[in-house]
């Protein structure tokens, strides 16, 4: 018979106990809340390189402004899962007060963000693009604060027979807020909201988008907080296998690092040409499709203004994909096939991308975003199956938090060799969206490295 986490009473013997089945209600509430993450996430890197071009930023220094979200995320989320590691509050929990902090920052920082452009700097001012800058940086403190908790919380509660199923419908819902985000302002122009304005400030149709987004954030963070009821610590490690009254001595990040099992640091490789080519996407996608598609690359014009819609719809599609090939596919697949499916999705998202920098036909786009949704998904919800079934669960936080440095750094080196790329390909994008593509399937032609996604740590309560 299947335990849940809803009637599952504390174990009380000193012997090795394993998590068991949370019922589909709990496993809802730790998956859904990053719906809300990902508005703020998709409309951030679907909506960013419009924003900096509408402000007068020189595209060839547009990897200087995408710096900043990985920077930010490689550290604070190692802080913020290290410090909830050990923090308890009888009331809260251990990860949901993050979220109680961040949310609200987050959704002030959507409302500021779009109005860079908006209080009187000017074109292509310094003060516009410092002020965007800061927003930026802000933006991604709070948006790594609201996502760190929701990853958390799965290798609390999630044993290794549900972990498929939670990490893909976490990613899938992820891909929900992705829809809700990216198509609002195509849909915001198609009822008549402007989707230009005057030179340097960006169009009400993506200011109101931000709004709605933010108010989407609060309510759905609200509803999180609510549901989750979290482990007690003396349960926690009852069914992680440790000792929760011994006194350890804390273990520094350097500590951590050397003690890491292998599959993190084979994951890790494969996530840097991941990361590398998804950086190149968001950077360039807008730009390439303006030129190619609307033969334009005045970022003042309606036909590039037309491209940034465009991109909202593709990164829809991209995200429709995303939801039912997680939940049709990946949420069924076995714990001994990940790597099969990291593979699939990142050759698919590797020759998506590659048909992106060709094709001068805006429909035929759809199609290479199907391939990409594919990899987006895969590559957000394998590699944390796959590396967390080697982690203790006393690190766990900490743990997925220098994780994420290997999704970061990547993306700083893709940006920072931008600087020297972008003036060899001729300045030219749809050429930087082949580099990302190349990328990508350069992480699947390695994925053989990867050699311990078998094991488990614990054995699923039937």
């Amino acid at each position: 018979m299947e335990d849940t986490h809803d009637t599952v009473a504390a174990p009380t013997e000193k012997k090795r106990h394993s998590l068991p089945n949370i019922s589909m209600k709990t496993m809802f509430a730790i998956t859904f809340g990053f719906c809300g993450v990902n508005i703020a996430f998709s409309l951030q890197t679907s909506q960013m390189s419009r924003i900096f071009q509408t402000l007068g930023a020189d595209p060839n220094k547009l990897g200087f402004f995408f710096i900043f979200p990985p920077l930010i995320g490689m550290i604070i989320q190692p802080l913020l899962g290290k410090f909830s590691d050990g923090f308890w509050s009888p009331r809260f929990g251990r990860r949901m007060p993050l979220l109680m902090v961040a949310a609200p920052l987050a959704a002030i920082i959507m409302v500021l963000l779009p109005n860079a452009g908006s209080l009187g700097f000017g074109y292509a001012s310094l003060g516009a693009l410092i002020f965007g800058s800061i927003a930026i940086i802000l933006m991604d403190l709070s948006n790594n604060a609201c996502m760190q908790p929701f990853r958390m919380i799965i290798g609390d509660m999630v044993n290794e027979g549900q972990k498929d199923k939670a990490w893909s419908w976490q990613q899938s819902f992820s891909n929900l807020g992705g829809v809700l985000a990216s198509v609002c302002p195509f849909l915001l122009t198609w009822i008549g909201v402007s989707n230009v304005d005057k030179r340097g400030v960006v169009p009400f149709s993506v200011r109101l988008s931000f709004y709605i987004a933010a108010v989407i954030l609060l309510l759905i963070s609200i509803y999180t907080i609510v549901s989750v009821k979290e482990y007690d610590p003396e349960t926690y490690a009852l069914y992680h296998n440790f000792d929760y009254k011994e006194k350890k001595v804390k273990k520094s990040y350097w500590t951590l690092i050397k003690e890491a099992p292998s599959t993190f640091w084979e994951v890790a490789v494969i996530q840097f040409f991941a990361y590398f080519g998804i950086q190149y996407l968001w950077t360039y996608t807008t730009g390439a499709i303006a030129q190619n598609v609307w033969n334009t690359a005045n970022s003042t014009s309606s036909g590039f203004q037309a491209a940034g819609n465009w991109y909202g719809i593709l990164t829809f599609v991209q995200s429709i994909v995303g939801i039912v090939y997680g939940f049709l596919v990946l949420s069924r697949t076995s714990q001994f096939k990940r790597k099969f499916w990291y593979r699939i999705g990142l050759a698919s998202g590797g020759l998506g991308m590659i048909w992106v920098a060709f094709t001068h036909n805006q429909y035929v786009l759809i199609l290479a975003f199907i391939l990409i949704g594919i990899c987006f998904l895969t590559m957000h919800t394998e590699p944390f199956a796959i590396f967390t079934t080697s982690t203790d669960g006393e690190n766990d936080g900490a743990y997925i938090g220098l994780f994420n440095v290997f999704i970061c750094l990547p993306q700083i080196v893709a940006s920072v060799s931008s600087f020297a790329i972008f003036p060899l390909v001729g300045n030219s994008m749809p050429a930087m969206i082949a580099i990302g593509g190349v990328s990508w399937l350069t992480g699947a032609a390695l994925m053989g490295i990867i050699k311990s996604d078998s094991k488990t740590k614990s054995e699923t309560v039937k």
